[in-house]
């Protein structure tokens, strides 16, 4: 599975294609899903243009992009950033009026299960997030609904592509020794592509999106999240013989 992430916790100082606003968002994921992608995490974003969770900007974002996309499954962010106090964020759920499919949830973040309990109360998937380099893979394999989450998104946030590689390698074997949910591979920046090609080549889901990384393979500016979804399937198809991935 391919997901896009179409514009994450960005601004529009660090790129000025970044779509924001709803109908942005909606015509952005339109076209990834044309060029190949198969599943969406975005980023509400309120007025200002900085990541929301209160519902009003969580309902118009998810019911847009899904008008655009009928039967994509559509996931939103929880990050701390948005809302630090984790009460706040698990009551922000609670008070969602438009759900999404799924969720993530980073979990070296405080509250993480709050949220999570809160997400499974309202039947949205939960994505969890474990960031290579923190104690989040720990605390997760403790929590005892681990096995009802949806999947894992092993996050690998090593930019240069060498200490990603391993990096993402120590986290698969943690992975592997302590869960058999799905997983999704990705890298940042520097590391985005390097690590969708193991993705690609290991058989696991993946994505790329301007919320990853601003550009294309051989360093040049990605027009759109289109570009990037386009040339990561041709990658991944690649690398899997032309078998989708699982």
């Amino acid at each position: 599975m391919l997901q896009v992430c179409p514009n994450g916790s960005r601004s529009r100082v660090e790129c000025d294609r970044l779509p924001l606003t709803v109908t942005e968002l909606a015509a952005e994921v339109r076209s990834a899903v044309r060029a190949g992608a198969e599943d969406v995490h975005l980023h509400p974003k309120g007025p200002a243009g900085r990541d929301t969770l209160e519902p009003e900007h969580v309902a118009a974002a998810v019911a847009a992009v899904r008008a655009a996309v009928p039967g994509v499954r559509i996931g939103v962010t929880t990050g701390a950033w948005a809302a630090p106090d984790p009460e706040r964020r698990a009551a922000h759920v609670r008070a969602w009026t438009v759900l999404p499919d799924h969720a993530s949830v980073n979990w070296h973040e405080d509250g993480a299960d709050l949220v999570a309990d809160a997400l499974l109360a309202r039947g949205v998937g939960i994505e969890v997030g474990i960031f290579s380099g923190t104690d989040a893979a720990r605390r997760f394999l403790a929590w005892p609904r681990a096995h009802r989450a949806l999947r894992v998104l092993a996050e690998i946030t090593e930019t240069d592509p060498a200490a990603a590689l391993v990096g993402a390698e120590a986290l698969l074997d943690t992975l592997r020794a302590g869960t058999d949910l799905p997983v999704l591979l990705h890298g940042e920046d520097g590391s985005a592509w390097p690590v969708l090609a193991m993705a690609a080549a290991r058989g696991l889901d993946t994505r790329i999106g301007l919320e990853d990384v601003l550009h294309l393979p051989d360093g040049s500016p990605a027009r759109d999240n289109a570009e990037l979804v386009g040339k990561a399937r041709k990658l991944i198809d690649a690398q899997s013989g032309g078998r989708p991935l699982a």
